[in-house]
């Protein structure tokens, strides 16, 4: 039985459709939940105890703003084996996929790791994130952030952050898709409704975000020429990550299996 997000390798497991692990979308877009993160609980466990074993899959890794601690103790409540598998995070993956290393000796010192809907509470960005915005020597990587960084933006201006502050929206990281808009955090919200930007993207905001820090931008995906060691036993990935955070996370022993930012 296999539990898939909207961003996981959902797609190369249904072009190989196995009657004995069928797949069950439990994806989340943008204000459309159809499956409550509750209800994907409980229906791991569900199955888990049916004595199936379960994946839960998702893109990126589970722990980075994929809600897999969530799933893992629901799994553990009910008495049920779990498996975390580690994923890498869109967080660090997709700003590498666009030439952005989020930390570099001499410009970035550390890397703050948020979600978009910190910004959309009523009282906006935590101070953390505030601080680590108006830090020039913090990269902010804002994951889930598409539609909310207009209120990002407008709370980090009003705590002073300088407009001129480089900015790089990625979309659709590491596939035939990317692109990246560059911008600054003034320009930030004009850019992206030019630029029609849509979700999934990883958002950076920081010096390492500046055009050319790295030389020349990495081209298109499907214009790469990617050269891999064959290997003996280990089986390929199924994909790479992209937004939201999570990877194929817990795998429950007789139960389930699994991972997201």
């Amino acid at each position: 039985m296999v539990i898939a997000d909207r961003l996981g390798p959902a797609a190369e497991i249904r072009a190989e459709p196995r009657p004995d692990a069928p797949l069950v979308d439990v994806g989340k877009r943008p204000g459309h939940h159809p499956v409550p993160q509750e209800r994907i609980s409980v229906l791991l466990v569900e199955h888990a105890l049916a004595g199936r074993t379960v994946v839960r899959l998702k893109g990126g890794d589970p722990f980075v703003l994929g809600r897999g601690g969530e799933e893992v103790l629901a799994c553990r409540a009910a008495g049920i084996e779990v498996e975390v598998v580690p994923g890498i995070s869109s967080s660090l993956a997709v700003p590498q996929a666009a030439g952005i290393p989020v930390t570099h000796r001499g410009t970035s010192a550390g890397v703050h790791v948020v979600s978009g809907h910190d910004a959309a509470g009523p009282h906006g960005p935590s101070p953390a994130t505030l601080a680590a915005l108006a830090d020039d020597s913090i990269t902010t990587v804002v994951l889930m952030g598409v539609r909310t960084l207009p209120a990002l933006v407008a709370a980090a201006r009003a705590h002073g952050v300088p407009g001129e502050r480089p900015v790089a929206i990625i979309e659709n990281g590491h596939t035939p898709r990317q692109r990246t808009t560059r911008t600054t955090l003034e320009r930030a919200v004009r850019a992206a409704e030019e630029a029609q930007v849509r979700d999934p993207a990883v958002i950076v905001i920081g010096e390492v975000a500046r055009p050319g820090s790295l030389g020349e931008e990495p081209p298109a995906l499907d214009a790469r020429v990617l050269t891999v060691a064959p290997s003996v036993s280990s089986p390929a990935p199924l994909a790479a990550p992209m937004e939201s955070a999570g990877s194929a996370a817990p795998t429950a022993r007789s139960p389930v299996a699994g991972p997201g930012a």
